[in-house]
C-alpha cells in the first residue's frame, strides 16, 4: 500500500492527476486533473482505493490512521473554504461520494450535506438568511444518511413528506390528490415552505430514533460512518451485478471523495445540472444536457421535477439555461469545450451554480449508445483529436451487435416480464406460437410470431425460419436454438426458466422466482417482445430502433480491416448465408454444416429413407436421391464465395436427430415412406443413445457408414468442378469432425481420395482441395502432431472442446453455470467466452504440435467463440490464421481482430 492515504485537490493545484485512476478512482483522478487545469471545482480530498481493499481485508474495519488523516485534511479544507466543520458559524458541509476506477454510474452510494446537526443547521440558517434552504438541506441529509449509513429504508420517509405536501397544498389553496404520484407532481419538494420542512425534520429524526437509535450529531462521527458506508456500497447487490455484467474486477475497490458542498438550492440564482459534450444517444457534436433552478443534483436524476434544456431548443420559452443565465451558460460551454479537448473524449459533466457562481463537481468519459460510440470515435479522428488506432480501441466490439439488429428504444421505459439468457441479438415482437407448424402457418398468413418452446430440435427448423424470434425455457448460449437462431439472424432468448407451456390449454405462463407468487398468462392471441441482446421478455409490443449500417461504421471497419492479422470467415450453410456473409465482410466460410441442408421436406424424407434402409443397396439408393440436392447447394455456395475458401464439415450429428420423436410423427414418416410404423419405432429405439453428443456421430458415422461420407465428398467435388469450368476459382476444404486419432483420418482420407479421382476423371478437370479435421476433443489436441501428418488444416470446434474439456453439457449447464460465474469460480460462461486457462491451453498445445509436424498447417476456429471479442484476442495471441462466426457477428470479429492486433502486434503467428 502507498504511504499516502489521502490526496487533496483545489482549483489550481492537486496532489494527483488523471493518470491515477487505479489509486484515486475515476472521479477523484478527474477532479484532480480539473483542479490542475484551473477548472472551478470545490476543494476536497480523495481517500484511495487501497484503503477500501484494506477495509475489506480487515473484515469491515476502517484502517488505523485513517481518522487522524481525515481530521488533518479537514483542517486543510477548512483553511481552503474559510468555514469550519461542525462550526456554530460559517459551517463547512461536505459531500461523500464513491469513485471506482471504471465508471459505475448510480451503482454505489453518495451522501450530501454531511456535517449538519441542530446546531450547524441553525448556523446555516443564520448565515444564509434562508431558513427554507437550511431545513431542506437538513431533511435531505437525514434521508441519505439514514438510508446509506444506518440502513433505514427510504420509503419510511415518504409518509412525513407526503403529509407536508398536503399541508403546503392546503396553505396555497391547491387540492391535494389522493394518488401519491399525482401528489408529488402537483406539490413538488420545491413548494414546501420552511414551516412544513421544520416538521419534516422533526419527523425524520423520530424515524431514525425508532429504527436506528438516532444518528450521530458529531460531524466527524458522521463522516467516518459515511466513509465506511461508501466502502460497503462497493459490495451492494446492484454494484456487484454491474461489475459482473461489465467485467470489472471485485478486487479493485472504490475511492471515497470528500468535497466541500456547494448549493444549487439557495434560490433563483442557484441551479444544478448534468451536461454532455456530445449527444450520448446519437453522437452528434452538440452541447447536450439538462438543468434545474433552485435544486440539488439528485433532483435532476430522480425524475420528481422535469428538467429543462441547457441550450435553447425549439419550443423553449425562456426555460433553457442559455436564456435564463447567458453568462453562466457561456462559461459552462467554454469549460466543456476545454475538458473535451483535454481528455480527448466525450465528457459527462455535473455542475452546480451557487448564488451565481459556477462549480464543476465531476467529469468523466460519458456513457453512450453503440451508435454514438462509433460516430464520436470516427468524428474525433476527423477533428484531429485522436488517431485511427485510438478510435478502433475506443469502440467496444461487444456492443457492435447493437448496430446490426433492432433494439429496444431506451425511451420506451418498459419493465421486462422476465429474463432469460441472451442468445441471438435483436428486439422483435410477435404472437406466441407453441409449435413449428403453427408458427409456419401463421407466418404464411402474415402474422408476426415468436416461437416459444421448452427447447428446439431440428424438427422445429421450419418454424424457426418462419418466426421472427425464438424463446426457450431451457438451453444455453450454444444450444440448438441459440446456434441456429444466430445463423439465421433470428432474435433468440434461451434458458428462460420462469416460463412454462401448457400445450393442452394453449397458454404460456410466466412466474416470478417465487413459485407461490403471481403468474402472468399469455395466450396465442397475445403479443410479446423479446430482446436477444439483453435476454429480456416483455408483454405486448415495445418501441424499437432500427439499425442503420454504413457511414461512420463502415469507415471504422475499413480501418479495422487494415490493422488486423486474423482473417474473418463466417459459419454459413446455404447460398443465402454465404451471400450475406460476404456482404458483412467475411473472407470465406469457416464452417458449412452439411446436415443443415437436409431439413427441407423433400430432403428429410430421403435422409430418413437412408437411415431406415435395411442394407447397403437401399442406403445407397436413398443417398443417390440426396446427391443432386447437396451438389446444387455447393455449386451456389462456391459461386457466392467467388474464390474464397469454403470449409465444409461432413455429416456430424447423430442420426436419431433426423428421425421423429413423437408417435404421431412416426406414423407420418411411415406413411410417406410406405413402411410399417413399428419399423420406424424400432429404428428410433435402436438409434437412441444415453449421451448422443458423445456417441455415434461425426467421423464415427463415416467409419461405420462410409457410403454417407463418399456421397458428400462426391457432391462437394462435383460442384467444385462445375464452378471451376465456369471460370470461377474454388477452394474447397473438406473437414472431418470429432476425430480423436490419426487412424480415423487416414480411413476418411482414403475414401476422399478414391471419390476425388472418380469425380475428376468424369469431369475432365481437377481442382485443388484441402483435407483437414476439427479439433474438438482433448485427445485430438494432445495428439495434434500425429493428426497433422494426415490433416492439412485444423479448425478448432470450441463448442465441443469446451464440453469435453470441462465435462459440461452446453444444453444443461445453464441450470447451474450462472451460480459458478456469480461466485467467481468461472470468470464468464465458458460457452460464451473461451475458458483460456483450460480449453485455451489445449488450443495452444494443438497449435504448437500441429506446426511442429506441418509448419504451414492452416489453423482456424469455427466454434461460437469465433464471434466473442475476448476469445478473438486469445486466438490472435495463440497464432491462429482465422476465426469463423455467424454472419451477423462478422463485423464484430473484424473490429475485435483489429483491437487484438493493436494490443499485441506480434501475436504468435
Amino acid at each position: 500500500m502507498t504511504a499516502k492515504l489521502i490526496y487533496r485537490f483545489a482549483p489550481g493545484s492537486a496532489d494527483g492527476d488523471a493518470g491515477q485512476k487505479a489509486l484515486l478512482g475515476g472521479k477523484g483522478a478527474n477532479l484532480a486533473e480539473m483542479a490542475n487545469l484551473g477548472v472551478p471545482v470545490p476543494p476536497g480530498f480523495t481517500i484511495t482505493t487501497e484503503l477500501c481493499v484494506e477495509y475489506f481485508r480487515a473484515g469491515g474495519k476502517l484502517p488505523s490512521g485513517l481518522r487522524s488523516a481525515v481530521e488533518e485534511n479537514l483542517a486543510w479544507l477548512e483553511a481552503q473554504t474559510g468555514k469550519r466543520f461542525g462550526g456554530a458559524s460559517q459551517p463547512l458541509l461536505v459531500s461523500v461520494r464513491s469513485g471506482a476506477r471504471s465508471s459505475m454510474p448510480g451503482m454505489m452510494d453518495t451522501i450530501l450535506n454531511l456535517g449538519l446537526n441542530d446546531e450547524t443547521v441553525a448556523a446555516l440558517r443564520e448565515q444564509t438568511k434562508n431558513p427554507r434552504f437550511a431545513l431542506d438541506a437538513y431533511r435531505r441529509f437525514l434521508t441519505m444518511y439514514g438510508d446509506v449509513v444506518l440502513g433505514v429504508e427510504r420509503t419510511r420517509f415518504d409518509g412525513p413528506m407526503n403529509e407536508a405536501r398536503r399541508r403546503a397544498g392546503a396553505a396555497l389553496g391547491i387540492p391535494a390528490p389522493v394518488d401519491v404520484d399525482l401528489l408529488v407532481k402537483a406539490i413538488p419538494d420545491s413548494m414546501l415552505r420552511a414551516e412544513e420542512l421544520e416538521q419534516v425534520v422533526t419527523d425524520f429524526k423520530a424515524i431514525l430514533v425508532e429504527h436506528a437509535g438516532g444518528f450521530p450529531s458529531r460531524p466527524i462521527e458522521q463522516l467516518m460512518g459515511a466513509i465506511a458506508a461508501v466502502f460497503e456500497s462497493w459490495r451492494n447487490p446492484r454494484a456487484s451485478f454491474y461489475r459482473r455484467m461489465n467485467g470489472i474486477p471485485d478486487e479493485w475497490g472504490t475511492a471515497v471523495n470528500v468535497q466541500a458542498m456547494v448549493f444549487g438550492n439557495l434560490g433563483d440564482t442557484s441551479a444544478t445540472g448534468v451536461a454532455f459534450t456530445r449527444d450520448p444517444s446519437t453522437g452528434e457534436r452538440r452541447f447536450f444536457g439538462e438543468w434545474l433552478p433552485n435544486a440539488q443534483g439528485e433532483d435532476v436524476v430522480a425524475g420528481l421535477r422535469t428538467p429543462q434544456h441547457l441550450a435553447k431548443a425549439t419550443g423553449d420559452t425562456g426555460s433553457s439555461l442559455e436564456e435564463a443565465n447567458p453568462a453562466i451558460y457561456r462559461q459552462l460551454y467554454e469549460t466543456q469545450q476545454k475538458l473535451e479537448r483535454h481528455f480527448r473524449d466525450m465528457q459527462d459533466l455535473e455542475f452546480t451554480v451557487e448564488d451565481g457562481q459556477l462549480f464543476l463537481l465531476q467529469t468523466r468519459n460519458g456513457k453512450r449508445s453503440a451508435r454514438a460510440e462509433v460516430r464520436i470515435a470516427v468524428e474525433m479522428v476527423r477533428e484531429g483529436l485522436i488517431t485511427r488506432d485510438e478510435a478502433l480501441l475506443r469502440v467496444s466490439a461487444d456492443r457492435v451487435e447493437e448496430l446490426l439488429f433492432p433494439s429496444i428504444d431506451p425511451k420506451a421505459g418498459v419493465v421486462p416480464a422476465t429474463r432469460g439468457l441472451p442468445a441471438s441479438p435483436g428486439a422483435v415482437t410477435g404472437y406466441v406460437s407453441f409449435s413449428a407448424d403453427d408458427a409456419e402457418r401463421r407466418a404464411e398468413a402474415g402474422e408476426p410470431v415468436i416461437l416459444v418452446r421448452i427447447e428446439t430440435s431440428p424438427e422445429d427448423l421450419h418454424g424457426m425460419k418462419a418466426a421472427r424470434g425464438i424463446l426457450t425455457a431451457r438451453g444455453g448460449a450454444t444450444s440448438h436454438a441459440a446456434v441456429v437462431a444466430r445463423g439465421m439472424g433470428r432474435a433468440c432468448v434461451v434458458g428462460c426458466s420462469a416460463i412454462s407451456i401448457d400445450r393442452e390449454l394453449g397458454i404460456l405462463t410466466i412466474r416470478d422466482s417465487d413459485e407461490a407468487g403471481a403468474a402472468l398468462i399469455v395466450n396465442p392471441t397475445d403479443l410479446i417482445t423479446i430482446d436477444g441482446s439483453s435476454g429480456a421478455v416483455y408483454l405486448g409490443d415495445v418501441a424499437k430502433t432500427e439499425p442503420e449500417l454504413g457511414g461512420e461504421f463502415a469507415e471504422l471497419l475499413g480501418w479495422a480491416d487494415a490493422k488486423r492479422r486474423l482473417r474473418v470467415r463466417a459459419n454459413a450453410d446455404t447460398p443465402h448465408d454465404a451471400k450475406q456473409a460476404r456482404s458483412l465482410g467475411a473472407e470465406g466460410i469457416g464452417l458449412c454444416r452439411t446436415e443443415h441442408m437436409f431439413f427441407d421436406e423433400e430432403r428429410i424424407e430421403a435422409v430418413r429413407e437412408m437411415i431406415l434402409a435395411g442394407d447397403l443397396e437401399a442406403r445407397e439408393a436413398a443417398l443417390a436421391k440426396l446427391l443432386p440436392f447437396q451438389t446444387g447447394d455447393f455449386v451456389e455456395i462456391f459461386r457466392a464465395m467467388g474464390g474464397l475458401p469454403v470449409t465444409i464439415r461432413l455429416l456430424d450429428p447423430p442420426l436419431h436427430e433426423f428421425l421423429p420423436a413423437l408417435p404421431e410423427q412416426m406414423a407420418g414418416v411411415a406413411r410417406s415412406l410406405g413402411v410399417e410404423v413399428e419399423a420406424v419405432a424400432r429404428q428410433v429405439e435402436r438409434l437412441h443413445e444415453v449421451n448422443p453428443m458423445l456417441g455415434h456421430r461425426g467421423c464415427r458415422l463415416g467409419v461405420t457408414f462410409p457410403e454417407i461420407s463418399a456421397m458428400q465428398v462426391r457432391a462437394i467435388l462435383t460442384a467444385a468442378c462445375t464452378v471451376a469450368k465456369e471460370g470461377v476459382e474454388v477452394h474447397p476444404e473438406l473437414m472431418i469432425p470429432l476425430a480423436f486419432g490419426r487412424p480415423e483420418l487416414d480411413l476418411m482420407k482414403t475414401i476422399t481420395e478414391q471419390v476425388a479421382e472418380q469425380v475428376f476423371s468424369q469431369a475432365g478437370i481437377r481442382v485443388a482441395y484441402e483435407f483437414g479435421t476439427m479439433i474438438e476433443l482433448p485427445r485430438a489436441a494432445v495428439l495434434a502432431d500425429d493428426l497433422a501428418r494426415t490433416a492439412e488444416f485444423f479448425s478448432f470446434g470450441t463448442n465441443d472442446l469446451t464440453q469435453t474439456a470441462l465435462g459440461l453439457s452446453r444444453d444443461d449447464a445453464g441450470k447451474f453455470l450462472p451460480e459458478y460465474v456469480r461466485r467467481g469460480i468461472l470468470p464468464r460462461d465458458p460457452f460464451v467466452s473461451l475458458d483460456q486457462e483450460g480449453v485455451g491451453a489445449l488450443v495452444r498445445m494443438a497449435v504448437e504440435k500441429g506446426r511442429a509436424t506441418r509448419p504451414d498447417i492452416s489453423l482456424g476456429i469455427c466454434g461460437e467463440h469465433g464471434g466473442d471479442p475476448a476469445s478473438i484476442d486469445f486466438f490472435h495471441r495463440a497464432g491462429l490464421a482465422y476465426v469463423s462466426c455467424s454472419p451477423f457477428r462478422a463485423p464484430i470479429a473484424r473490429l475485435a481482430a483489429a483491437q487484438a492486433a493493436l494490443r499485441s502486434p506480434a501475436g504468435a503467428g
